[in-house]
This record gives C-alpha cells, sequence and structure tokens, in this order.
C-alpha cells in the first residue's frame, strides 16, 4: 500500500515570502417514520453565548440545546489556546477521538471517533468534502490539515449515513474564518525544535454587499528519524506543507448569497522503508508528494420559512511516491458533488429538511482507471413541543452503481428540565450507514499484486448501525455530561496483515460500546477545567481487539488567564491505554503533557510558546515507528 506526502525540508525565508505575497495579490421522496427518545450532547470547547447553534447534525442551523446527536465544538479561541500546528492535534483533545501517526509531522496519520477508522468519516471544510479517493480507502488525508485560518470545528459522532452518506465513524465540520465588516487579519511566525519554522498570514475584508478572506502557511519541519528500524542516526524525516485557502462571498440580494471556496494543499515527506523501483531492494531514502486542489460554489436562499442551496464542488488529490529520488508509484483521484439543499419550517415547532445529491469517484493508479457515481436522497423532520422536547426522524435513499440501493435512517429526542438555574437535558439517538468498498479496494483485489485468499475476493458494503443516549446538565458557562453508545459495523473490509494477500472482509458485526464522560467548568481565580474520559469496549467479527484503538481515552486539560488577560496559560495532559496490534500484542500505554503560553506585549501583538511532550514521555501508536520527544515552540503574532 502507498504510503503518503513528502519532502525535503528548506527555510522560508525569502523564497517563502514570495509565495506567501504571490496569493496574497491573486487573491425520490423520502420517507420518516420511527420515534426514539432522548439524544446526544454537545460539547462546547469554550463559552459562548446561550443559543449557540451548531449546522453540522442536520445541515441546518439549529440551537446547540436542541440538538440530540453528539456534537463537540471547538472554537477559534480553544484551537489557539493549544497552540497546535497540526489539526489533528487539536482533534486529539476531544471525547472519542484518537489519532495514530507513524513518525512524526506530515506522516501518515488515522483519525478514529469511537474506534471507527477515517475512511468512515466525513471531513468537510467550507463545504468541500476532502477525501482522497485515490488512497486505499476513501478517506481525509488529515496529517496535512493545519489549524491555521481555522474559525471552527464540529465533530458529530456516531453514525451519519442518512444526511451525509458516512458510515459510522461521524463527520467532521470544519469552517474557516466567518465574513466580515471591514478589513482585518493576522500574520504569524513561529520555529521550534527538529528545524521546524512556520509563517502563516490570514486576511479578511467585507462590507454588507461583498466579504473575502484568504489564509496562507507555509510550514517546514527537518524532522526526526521517523522508524525504530532506520539504524542510521543522522537520518531526518522532513516535511513541508504550503496551504492557501480562500472564500469570497456576494449578496446580490437581501436573501440571497453566493459563494466560492477554493483551497490548495501541497505536501511534500520524506519516510523509511521502501523499496528501489528497479532491484526491489529495501531502502530508507523514501518519499512522497500530495497535492490537493479543490473548490466549491454555492448559491443560497435564506427565506422567512424557505431555505435552498444548490452547489457544486471538485476535489483531486495527486499523489506520486518516490524510492532514492526516482518516482515510482503514483496515484490520481477526484471528487465531483453536486447538492441540493432545502428546508421549510411553517412554523417554528415544525421544520424539514430535504436535499439530492450526486456524487462521481474517480481513480487512476497507472494500471487502473475507473469511477462511480451515487445519488442520494434524504428528509428529516424536525418538531419541538412545549420548548423541552425536541425530536428528529429522517431518512435517505442512495443509489450506487456498483452495490445497488440502500436505505439509512436516523432519529434522535432530547428532552430539558430546568434544574438549579441550568438545564438538565436527556438525549438518545439512533442510526445506520453503509459504505461502498473503495475503487482502491476492489482493485488491488482484482490485480496481480493481490494473492490467496483475497485475489478475485469480491467485497460486499460494509452496514453500520449505532445508538447512544446521554445525560448533561449545565448552560454555555458550566457542563458536565455522560454518555453511552453502541455502534456496529457488518462485514467489515480490512486488509490482511498476516500474509498481505490483498483486502479480506468479516462475516460478522465489528463492535464498539462505551461511555463518554465530559467536564467544562470554571474554577476560582481564573482557572477553567476541561476534562473527558472515553471507556470503548471493542471487538473485531472474530471475537479480537479491533487493532490500534485504546480502550481507555482522556485528556485533562487546565487553562489560567490573569485578570487583565494580558497572560494566558495553559497544561493539557492525553492518555490511552490498552491498544492491540494485529496480533494481539500490546501497544505502548503512554501519558503526554503539553504547555502552551501566551503574552500579549501590545494590543496587537502577542507573544506565544508551547513544550509538547513535555515530560519526554517514550511511546509508539504504531510499532517501530516513533515519536516526538519534548519539542519547544515560540512565535510571534501581529493582529489588526
Amino acid at each position: 500500500m502507498p504510503r503518503c506526502i513528502a519532502f525535503p525540508g528548506s527555510p522560508p525565508s525569502i523564497a517563502t515570502l514570495f509565495w506567501l505575497l504571490r496569493y496574497h495579490m491573486k487573491s425520490q421522496a423520502i420517507l420518516g417514520a420511527l420515534a426514539l427518545i432522548s439524544t446526544l450532547p454537545a460539547y462546547s470547547d469554550s463559552a459562548g453565548p446561550l443559543e449557540e447553534m451548531v449546522i453540522t447534525s442536520s445541515r441546518v442551523p439549529m440551537p446547540l440545546r436542541e440538538v440530540g446527536t453528539s456534537i463537540s465544538v471547538i472554537d477559534a479561541a480553544g484551537i489557539r489556546a493549544r497552540g497546535f500546528t497540526s489539526l489533528q492535534d487539536v482533534l486529539r483533545s476531544q471525547p472519542s477521538v484518537a489519532v495514530s501517526n507513524n513518525g512524526g509531522a506530515g506522516k501518515v496519520s488515522s483519525l478514529r471517533i469511537r474506534g471507527e477508522e477515517a475512511y468512515r468519516t466525513l471531513v468537510l471544510i467550507d463545504g468541500i468534502d476532502i477525501s482522497d479517493t485515490s488512497a486505499p480507502q476513501i478517506g481525509p488525508r488529515i496529517e496535512h490539515l493545519l489549524s491555521a485560518g481555522i474559525q471552527r470545528v464540529e465533530i458529530l459522532r456516531g453514525p451519519q449515513g442518512m444526511m451525509y452518506g458516512a458510515d459510522a465513524g461521524g463527520v467532521v465540520n470544519i469552517s474557516t474564518r466567518v465574513p466580515v465588516t471591514g478589513f482585518g487579519g493576522d500574520l504569524s511566525a513561529e520555529a521550534g525544535r527538529y528545524g521546524s519554522r512556520q509563517l502563516s498570514a490570514n486576511v479578511a475584508a467585507g462590507n454588507e454587499q461583498m466579504d473575502a478572506n484568504l489564509a496562507l502557511t507555509d510550514l517546514r519541519s527537518d524532522g526526526f528519524n521517523a522508524r525504530s528500524t532506520d539504524l542510521d542516526p543522522g537520518d531526518r524525516d522532513g516535511y513541508d506543507n504550503r496551504s492557501a485557502h480562500g472564500r469570497v462571498g456576494w449578496n446580490p440580494a437581501e436573501r440571497l448569497r453566493l459563494e466560492l471556496v477554493a483551497r490548495d494543499v501541497d505536501g511534500d515527506n520524506e519516510f523509511d522503508s521502501c523499496f528501489t523501483n528497479d532491484t526491489s531492494s529495501p531502502t530508507n531514502r523514501c518519499s512522497d508528494s500530495f497535492d490537493q486542489r479543490s473548490w466549491r460554489g454555492s448559491a443560497q436562499y435564506n427565506g422567512e420559512q424557505l431555505r435552498h442551496e444548490l452547489a457544486y464542488s471538485h476535489n483531486r488529490t495527486e499523489r506520486q511516491q518516490y524510492s532514492e529520488g526516482l518516482p515510482g508509484f503514483g496515484t490520481e483521484g477526484e471528487i465531483a458533488h453536486w447538492s441540493y439543499l432545502g428546508s421549510f419550517a411553517p412554523s417554528p415547532q415544525l421544520q424539514l429538511v430535504y436535499g439530492v445529491d450526486h456524487k462521481r469517484e474517480t481513480m487512476d493508479d497507472g494500471g487502473f482507471d475507473t469511477q462511480r457515481d451515487q445519488d442520494g436522497y434524504y428528509l428529516e423532520y424536525q418538531g419541538s413541543l412545549a420548548d423541552s422536547l425536541f425530536f428528529t426522524a429522517g431518512a435517505r435513499y442512495d443509489d450506487n452503481d456498483d452495490f445497488g440501493s440502500h436505505d439509512t435512517y436516523r432519529v434522535s429526542a432530547a428532552y430539558l428540565w430546568p434544574l438549579a438555574a441550568r438545564e438538565l437535558k436527556l438525549r438518545g439517538s439512533w442510526g445506520t450507514g453503509f459504505r461502498a468498498p473503495s475503487l482502491y479496494e476492489i482493485a488491488y483485489n482484482r490485480s496481480s499484486f493481490a494473492g490467496p485468499p483475497a485475489a478475485g475476493l469480491e467485497l460486499r458494503e460494509e452496514r453500520s448501525e449505532g445508538y447512544e443516549v446521554g445525560l448533561s446538565w449545565g448552560d454555555s458557562e458550566l457542563l458536565l455530561e455522560a454518555v453511552y453508545f453502541r455502534q456496529s459495523v457488518k462485514n467489515e473490509i480490512f486488509f490482511d496483515l498476516d500474509t498481505f494477500s490483498g483486502y479480506l472482509q468479516g462475516s460478522g458485526d465489528s463492535d464498539s460500546s462505551g461511555i463518554e464522560l465530559i467536564a467544562d467548568l470554571p474554577l476560582a481565580a481564573q482557572f477553567r477545567l476541561q476534562a473527558n474520559y472515553t471507556y470503548n469496549d471493542n471487538e473485531t467479527a472474530a471475537g479480537g481487539h479491533r487493532v490500534y484503538r485504546p480502550t481507555h481515552l482522556g485528556n485533562l486539560g487546565l487553562q489560567w488567564r490573569s485578570q487583565s488577560e494580558q497572560l494566558r496559560l495553559g497544561v493539557q495532559l492525553r492518555l490511552a491505554r490498552d491498544a492491540r496490534e494485529a496480533d494481539g500484542t500490546a501497544l505502548d500505554d503512554y501519558e503526554v503533557m503539553d504547555l502552551n503560553a501566551r503574552f500579549a506585549l501590545l494590543p496587537d501583538l502577542e507573544l506565544y510558546g508551547r513544550v509538547e511532550n513535555l515530560l519526554n514521555s517514550r511511546y509508539q501508536e504504531i510499532p517501530t515507528y516513533r515519536t516526538s520527544a519534548r519539542a519547544a515552540y515560540a512565535g510571534v503574532r501581529y493582529s489588526f
């Protein structure tokens, strides 16, 4: 299987500044029935308005207190407080979110939500599906996602096939800077261990009719020796990432908005363990490149009762692997997506959300060139009673070129009681999903690379089902909650790690079940505590432990700010316990502590720094792949 990304590090100096400057200058009908009680909570990373709105659960704005599904929210302040350059390190701090990394910045990483793989989770950036169809399993390359320019992240946990066509893992919905009136932005520069350096610029401007924003980032790192099997102590596996993201909006009429989003990510990565092109001899002089260009255009009408959105998005990904500097395996993939989303709210107690989408996926690896279409139709009913009971019921019909038609469903409910000046919320949801085998999985089993028992094996679609029940108490200033979840994947597809024959399929259910405990509360003397714990009991269809899934995940964060808010400090402890390899061997248990600080020299000038892995913990998330030792970083940010 191909790895991911590649690039030698060279200083960003004058060339990078010109790069930043150049970009800146260019700047059928469906049913619904079923009703179940309760639904899951929503966790806000920082205090916000009482009526905080979220959009990910049902694809339309909804007050967070009324949502029955499980949502975690990280806003811009929460992202900046943690200070990480990579978004995957920010996501690690959230309930039920685990990330495994193959040896440092830019290396292959897997995001798992409630134990489900990244290719069962949809990641959107300003509405663009950033999945890589050329990858072995179609999913996001989160190792290339940087945190600079991100305004908000919503993480929807549990099966979400009804609204999105995604599978059991859920949805990660990322938003960049919202439209502004006037002109503003920030410039930042930082450097630290492993020869790491980053420059970023975020600029936004707008008035009542037009608005635009542009985010540019250049990250370079010399890295460290990624793999313990590489015995050359001087070998470093570097990484380079140049990302540009822009959005332009025009409001030609009071209720009409046209928007264009464009995104360009170039990643180059060095890694260990590949084979030479001529003699197939093992070598550690390996690299790969990742180039993803995507855009989205949309037209939105927002009436008092009716809302409509027409959109088209296109995402093209190119990957090329190199061995000792010579090009080897390369792939290309594309996603073209047409969609219509509508809603009708005849009264404050009733809303219908409905839509149609068409998606075309293509893949070309030089030997296998194919494409596949899928059409989807969905409808959701949303209702409420006495401003205390909120419920939804929806259904979706999908027609896949290769695997036929499938129905998916979701119901949810939330009930609120006033209690001690806050609200007690009981919630629950149930949903289903399905995932067709990826183009690569099908192609590999049909190719000459496959061997028995995978060779010629015709894969079937995966089906998922899950439910959750939760109880929370609090408001925008304080939150305590507990959630029980259970979900399963039927006919799970997996790569044969015993004989490397290809892709196999389980005959039963792979299960994950457990609890999530979440606390976000203010303490005395300007302190704030944010903590979560996840227990996940997971099992394959054959009765073994699902590979690389920790049974125990925990995050404990403590933040402090001075009364003048000139100085802010934070410490974060992350732990994982009881993860297993494919053969059942235990992986390292670990605790990692990170420290961060920000100091405002002037109202618009800030110094910041962080120490990652403060206690210098030694552990491996993937066997033979090293993780970062203690590393310090410092930077300066100017806001205007």
